[in-house]
């Protein structure tokens, strides 16, 4: 979809992408920046929240491919060992053993000095508005971005409370408008659902074939992430907290698109994945590439 009168995107154009919130369901947005590259459009600038932060700061620091590899050599057991649980904090992992496996693949490089400009959107949680991380290190910048309440601990920079941007801005399109690019391509995170017969595999189906997590500790948190809270409900607490986040979230960037249209936005469907499933990264770039395709090829670029 392109903006009204929208003029046309030329290849080897600079744009600016804005990354949008969504949990796994964000490893799409790989496939839509490798679409991208495939048609020479030149990315200049780079905004993003929670998960949409992560993927643009590994494109903008030049570590995407080396991402991309790393995640689809992980099995399901491998990721849910990258969980570090907390005890005493108002959440259910400190993401430390995340954010290292981050820094072995791309460095420890700083904001201002990356080769694409770059903006993470994060919320002070006590001041109650947005946060844009231009400068500082890269890793804490994203850190803060992705600390969705209740999963991930705030993480404090400048002694401020953050926690993740999508809470208030789930498609930052405004931050994106900084950049020097007079071209804005955005990707929404909650795109109509998929009809049943191009839905994905059946993730119960896809996890029956995986070894279950070795450790008492793993296996606890696996279920804490997926399983129903009881007979009465199909929720479990993530499920739960997922659903209505997405829910706030989905409205809030409609307003966003409505008041700032792009030149073009892509749109990944809501129910593609649960929030947790990072272990279906192949399936998940390969449909970002797909309504890449689709979006470009309808806007004629």
């Amino acid at each position: 979809m392109a903006g009204a009168d929208a003029p046309r995107i030329e290849p080897g154009e600079a744009v600016a992408l804005v990354l949008g919130t969504g949990g796994a369901r964000g490893l799409a947005q790989i496939g839509v920046i490798e679409a991208l590259r495939a048609r020479s459009l030149n990315i200049v600038a780079i905004a993003g929240s929670s998960s949409g932060a992560l993927v643009g700061a590994l494109h903008a620091a030049d570590r995407l491919d080396a991402f991309r590899d790393w995640l689809l050599g992980m099995s399901r057991r491998e990721m849910l060992l990258l969980l570090d649980p907390t005890f005493g904090a108002p959440s259910l992992l400190a993401g430390r053993r995340l954010m290292a496996a981050l820094r072995e693949i791309a460095g420890d490089p700083r904001i201002e000095d990356l080769p694409v400009d770059f903006t993470a959107v994060a919320v002070d949680l006590m001041r109650q508005r947005e946060v844009w991380l231009r400068e500082g290190n890269l890793w804490d910048a994203v850190r803060a971005s992705i600390a969705i309440p209740g999963v991930f601990a705030p993480y404090r920079i400048h002694g401020r409370e953050l926690v993740d941007g999508g809470l208030l801005a789930p498609l930052p399109i405004t931050a994106t408008r900084l950049s020097d690019a007079h071209r804005l391509i955005a990707v929404d995170m909650h795109g109509w659902p998929q009809r049943p017969s191009g839905a994905p595999a059946d993730p119960q189906r896809e996890d029956a074939e995986v070894a279950p997590p070795r450790s008492r500790l793993s296996r606890w948190f696996a279920r804490q992430l997926s399983g129903p809270a009881s007979k009465a409900s199909p929720f479990g607490f993530s499920e739960l907290m997922a659903r209505s986040l997405d829910t706030m979230q989905a409205q809030i960037a409609r307003v966003q698109l409505a008041l700032d249209p792009p030149e073009l936005v892509i749109r990944i469907p809501r129910d593609v994945c649960q929030f947790y499933e990072f272990w279906r990264a192949r399936e998940l770039i390969d449909i970002g590439r797909a309504q890449a395709d689709r979006a470009l090829d309808a806007a004629g670029y």
